[in-house]
């Protein structure tokens, strides 16, 4: 009997030590130190997540208003953040207007690329009148401000001209090359026309 409350009484011993010992270790300067410690990286870490939603929100939204709200979102510890990941624009601002001007000149080169002479190919401005190779007839010019003409335009759109379409025949003989010599601006028909005829005479000679 005197054994059994003798082994009590060392087992109450050794809880009551170990209980004092921890009691003792959250008492001390040590755990103080620790304690202070964690609570400054949570303080640091929650401070660097709110700087990182208002960065991120301002390379992907342009409404200064969402970048606000996106913001205070991120000021709520922890689960902010994580809210903000789910909800936000995929694609940066910088990435988006990159797109988009690549676009515009693929446009570009593509409306460059079908802007040719019909006759001779060559590359030809928007602007053009003539071809300044083969000085084939490409447009009709405003009787008024002598702008280009589209062919589906029925007044000028700088001069608010209204438009008379000029017959072919007119359009073969109306005007003279710049250097005088006396052979007419041609069109694309009498282009085809001359070429034409210049292979029948060929094949003829060789006959």
């Amino acid at each position: 009997m005197t054994g059994l409350l003798s082994a009590d009484t060392t087992t109450t011993t050794a809880s009551d030590d170990l209980f004092s010992g921890v009691n003792d270790f959250f008492n001390s300067g040590t755990w103080l130190v620790i304690r202070n410690l964690a609570i400054f990286l949570v303080a640091v870490f929650w401070l660097a997540s709110i700087y990182w939603v208002y960065k991120d929100a301002r390379r992907r939204i342009a409404d200064p208003w969402l970048v606000a709200i996106s913001t205070l979102l991120g000021a709520v510890p922890f689960v902010g953040p994580l809210i903000y990941l789910f909800f936000r624009p995929p694609e940066y601002l910088e990435d988006v207007r990159e797109r988009k001007l690549e676009i515009r000149a693929m446009e570009q080169r593509l409306t460059r690329r079908d802007a040719h002479c019909p006759v001779c190919r060559a590359e030809v401005e928007p602007e053009y009148l003539i071809c300044p190779v083969c000085t084939t007839k490409l447009k009709q010019a405003c009787a008024t401000c002598k702008s280009p003409l589209e062919p589906l335009w029925q007044v000028c759109p700088f001069c608010e001209t209204p438009i008379v379409r000029r017959s072919p025949v007119f359009e073969q003989t109306m005007a003279l090359s710049p250097e005088g010599l006396g052979e007419p601006l041609r069109t694309p028909g009498s282009r085809r026309r001359v070429l034409d005829e210049d292979t029948a005479e060929n094949l003829a000679g060789e006959q």
